[in-house]
């Protein structure tokens, strides 16, 4: 087996820039008590100041008169890492989450992505993509890359005599090793990887328990990592806040954005869909205002689902300011890609059908997209009624032309081809409409297909009931 780990050392950071439009401004995410608030990360225009992580944010304030702060939410990176577990869920089914890392076992994903080399740029510009630094490592096992992603980015180890040899000269202060063990095994003057396997096992069980025994076990394949698999949820809740209030939808696009584009990310990696979800916007009082968007069919391209989502926002008027936007898909149905004849001889960059009609009935509203449907009346001006896009069609036991005509009317001057028919419709006895017509479908002489019927008052004159597309 390979393991992979994508290692995120700026995880926190990272989760709220990516959710904010790009600025050169100083940004600094602080936590801690009131009475001791310390900076948690910093970004870079910050960094050039002179602030750094665990420093006080007193001393910070002092070295640079005006920055923004954010408060560190511990419970937003998780739902990050979560995020970040799922899209990689993707490029392997064998995915757990570690200490501010994603592993993944990619020896089987390699027949569909390629060689290593190949797939390691995919993922990197996967995470390029989302907005996260990273650091990549590959080993045989997944504790080892994720010490190995510690050390050196790109680093990629495929046997376990080379794994060996890669561990013996990493300090154990980066080994990642429980508790505060490395701190006493630098003081006893064991500073390596190799210089600790070399000591008697049964003494360093003694003086540091079994857990560390366990961890070098697992570090070189001795005994199998104790993972615990991650599955992506059937539902996914998203949501961006911010420190101030936005009082135009314009605005609002580019959280928009951010949160379709992670849906879209989402959906891909549990190769699926998502037909209906809920845009909330977050109000500093009152009710939130909800925006549900509706697609004709399962659908996951970051691009479609920003744009209807843009459409529903551009007519939606905002009772007050907005400070927060969140994103909920409860119900994300299986995905199946649209097909496309081979012989195609629509423009490669046309839409779809599916895909137009989905962004109109998110710019234009659900009742304003329909389709006609049939009634149990067979008369031909009650038999069709407008239905939902939702609502599955039934097949026509006989042709029904696209364009009814309101009234029939006199067809003259016409030489017909009858194509089929006829097809008797004698009914509407029960409400006075009480109707007797023998119906044919014909090509006249332009080529057009009509729907016609004898006139019974005179015989040999058709009357035209309707139009075939």
């Amino acid at each position: 087996m390979l393991w992979a780990c994508v290692l995120l050392p700026r995880l926190a950071l990272d989760d709220v820039l990516r959710r904010r439009p790009p600025s050169d401004e100083p940004l600094v995410l602080v936590g801690g008590p009131a009475n001791a608030r310390i900076v948690v990360a910093a970004n870079r225009f910050a960094q050039a100041a002179g602030i750094y992580r665990g420093q006080r944010l007193s001393a910070a304030q002092a070295l640079l008169n005006h920055f923004d702060t954010v408060e560190y939410d511990p419970a937003a990176t998780a739902r990050a890492h979560r995020f970040l577990a799922a899209w990689a869920y993707g490029y392997s089914s064998d995915v757990a989450l570690l200490p501010h890392a994603v592993v993944l076992e990619v020896s089987k994903s390699r027949n569909l992505f390629g060689p290593w080399c190949d797939f390691e740029t995919t993922l990197r510009e996967g995470l390029v993509e989302q907005g996260f630094h990273h650091r990549v490592a590959l080993a045989p096992n997944a504790h080892a890359a994720h010490v190995l992603a510690g050390v050196r980015d790109g680093l990629a180890v495929t046997t376990t005599d080379e794994l060996r040899r890669t561990l013996a000269p990493i300090p154990v202060q980066r080994a990642r090793l429980p508790g505060g063990v490395a701190d006493a095994l630098a003081s006893m003057g064991v500073r390596t990887l190799g210089q600790l396997m070399q000591l008697p096992r049964a003494g360093v069980q003694r003086r540091f328990g079994a857990g560390l025994i366990d961890h070098l076990d697992e570090l070189t394949g001795d005994a199998p990592a104790q993972l615990e698999s991650f599955r992506p949820p059937d539902s996914l809740d998203l949501r961006m806040e911010w420190s101030h209030e936005v009082e135009h939808s314009g605005a609002l696009v580019f959280p928009l954005r951010r949160l379709t584009g992670d849906l879209a990310a989402y959906l891909a990696g549990r190769d699926g869909g998502v037909q209906r979800f809920v845009v909330e916007l977050e109000h500093r009082t009152g009710e939130p205002t909800r925006m549900p968007i509706g697609l004709l069919a399962a659908e996951r391209d970051a691009r479609l689902l920003f744009d209807c989502a843009r459409e529903r926002l551009e007519r939606q008027a905002l009772p007050s300011s907005v400070v927060a936007m969140r994103l909920v898909a409860s119900e994300l149905p299986p995905f199946v890609p649209a097909g496309r004849d081979l012989f195609d001889t629509r423009p490669a960059n046309a839409m779809p059908l599916d895909q137009l009609r989905g962004r109109l009935l998110a710019r234009l509203g659900e009742k304003a997209i329909y389709r006609l449907g049939r009634t149990v009346d067979p008369r031909p001006e009650h038999a069709q009624a407008r239905e939902p896009t939702a609502v599955v069609p039934v097949p026509e036991p006989s042709p029904r032309p696209t364009w009814l005509l309101d009234k029939p009317v006199p067809l003259y001057g016409e030489t017909l081809t009858i194509l089929a028919g006829p097809e008797r419709l004698e009914t509407g006895w029960w409400d006075s409409g009480d109707m007797r017509r023998d119906y044919y479908v014909a090509r006249t002489a332009q080529g057009q297909r009509a729907w016609v019927y004898r006139a019974p008052d005179a015989p040999g004159r058709w009357m035209l009931h309707g139009w075939f597309a």
